[in-house]
């Protein structure tokens, strides 16, 4: 008997700041908190500047146009 193992992309679905973590909500119902500090540019951006961002490839990562910035749902895991 074999088993297979199917690997389930995590996507994002949702972002949300504190003053001080960043945190993701996934589609299978997790949510990924990571320190602000982890992350230079969004620490660094302005309130209006983190409340801009959309989610990417379908919620594979998310980016942030006035910061130039694109974080990938996977590299937040791997983190967290």
């Amino acid at each position: 008997m074999s088993i297979s193992a199917v690997k389930i992309e995590p996507l994002a679905t949702g972002v949300t700041f504190s003053e001080n973590e960043f945190s993701v909500s996934l589609a299978d119902g997790r949510q990924i908190t990571v320190p602000l500090e982890w992350f230079p540019r969004l620490r660094d951006a302005t309130v209006e500047q983190r409340s801009q961002w959309r989610l990417i490839g379908g919620g594979v990562g998310i980016h942030w146009e006035a910061i130039d910035e694109d974080i990938s749902v996977e590299s937040i895991l791997a983190l967290g």
